[in-house]
């Protein structure tokens, strides 16, 4: 193929270069950059309430799972393929101490041991010399955290402020239903478009306003100041909106290693610190979702977040009314499934989106040369993190 002058001058789409995608910022499996720095972290991968004594599938970082809690109360989180002959633990059953295959009643615990080969001579003479492949677990604010990196660097699973001190009559929800995605709870694109979204805050008065109409409050609906800062956890955005009282709204969001929006309620319902974090999680390259965790007052808060267009929940849309009334779903998952960075084109208002992407290679640098990226500490005793992102008036 020869694309000529005349081509690229007519800005025909004949004339575009071979699309290129940055995989070492988007690919998540084990093995990759991205996937090796995700998993110096931990992760959700369920709430608490998901772990029962009837397997439950997980898929993560592009690993298929199985969760479960034995009768014991002790909750495992195992690789689906039983080592013996690959079938999966899905359809395995629960007991005392632990889940059973099956196939052939290979039975592992929740660290993965071999306790029973019952088709084996004498219940199994060589069950200690295999193990089922397994990950740390700990369940903490009514989710349940896996940590899938090198054992000789797990970190401490971090607290956080925001999430540690309730203010009257508040207690913490967990949600595992994406809010913030705009759309269903398993979102079809990769996780990077949406985290990056978490620092773009010029996309909010056009498409959650202008475009599609005021999905928040009007208070979000003019264009901001905007200031953006790295943080010893990621990238605030600091977005500065003068009110006609003459006061400021002064609103912060950050992004932190390793997936988490902390953002503040878009609907403006208090100006105080932000009231909950959620994570990205990466399912796989092409699809995520977010596990929230917040305070409320009262069940079903958190819940009660999630955005409407044109007075309908996403799921109550028709295919009209998504292309009428699109929201961050149809913004990111239109990029398709990995969005094709060559093709981009930057602008002032993207010194965010600039920001994370340098970040995060920033980060894979770090590693490869031996070194712990930010936000990850081994000190057991280490106070809450803690979040400057929060809704404030101050005087003009």
């Amino acid at each position: 193929m020869t694309i000529t002058q005349r081509d690229r001058d007519l800005g025909t789409a004949y004339a575009m270069k071979p699309a290129q995608t940055r995989t070492e910022l988007t690919s998540v499996v084990r093995g990759t950059p991205m996937g090796e720095l995700l998993r110096r972290y931990w992760h959700p991968v369920g709430l608490v309430s998901d772990a029962t004594d009837t397997p439950k599938q997980v898929r993560a970082l592009g690993e298929d799972l199985i969760l479960f809690r034995d009768r014991n109360g002790r909750v495992g989180l195992l690789h689906a393929r039983c080592c013996h002959r690959g079938t999966t633990l899905y359809y395995g059953k629960v007991e005392e101490d632990g889940i059973r295959c099956c196939y052939h009643g290979w039975k592992f615990d929740t660290q993965g041991h071999c306790l029973e080969q019952p088709c084996e001579p004498d219940g199994g003479q060589f069950k200690d010399k295999v193990r089922q492949p397994w990950y740390p677990i700990e369940e903490r604010y009514g989710l349940i955290f896996a940590y899938m990196g090198p054992a000789e660097k797990r970190p401490v699973l971090p607290r956080y402020e925001c999430l540690e001190n309730m203010d009257d009559g508040e207690f913490v929800e967990a949600d595992d239903s994406s809010i913030g995605g705009g759309g269903p709870a398993i979102i079809p694109c990769n996780w990077l478009q949406h985290f990056e979204n978490v620092v773009d805050p010029y996309h909010v008065p056009v498409l959650h306003g202008s475009f599609s109409g005021p999905q928040f409050t009007n208070m979000m609906a003019s264009m901001p100041e905007v200031k953006f800062d790295k943080t010893p956890r990621g990238i605030a955005v600091r977005s500065i909106r003068k009110q006609d009282d003459g006061k400021v709204f002064y609103r912060v969001t950050e992004a932190a290693l390793p997936t988490l929006r902390v953002v503040p309620n878009p609907r403006v319902a208090q100006f105080a610190r932000v009231e909950s974090i959620g994570w990205t999680l990466p399912i796989d390259d092409t699809s995520f979702r977010i596990y929230v965790a917040g305070r409320v007052k009262t069940s079903g808060d958190i819940g009660r977040m999630r955005s409407k267009f044109n007075g309908k929940f996403w799921w109550d849309m028709t295919e009209e009314e998504h292309q009428q009334f699109p929201g961050d779903y149809e913004a990111q998952v239109g990029q398709g499934e990995v969005t094709i960075h060559s093709e981009e084109h930057f602008g002032q208002s993207d010194r965010g989106i600039l920001m994370i992407r340098r970040m995060l290679g920033e980060q894979l640098e770090a590693m490869e040369a031996g070194q712990d990226p930010i936000g990850v500490s081994f000190d057991t005793s280490a106070a809450p993190v803690e979040f400057e992102a929060g809704n404030y008036i101050r005087e003009g």
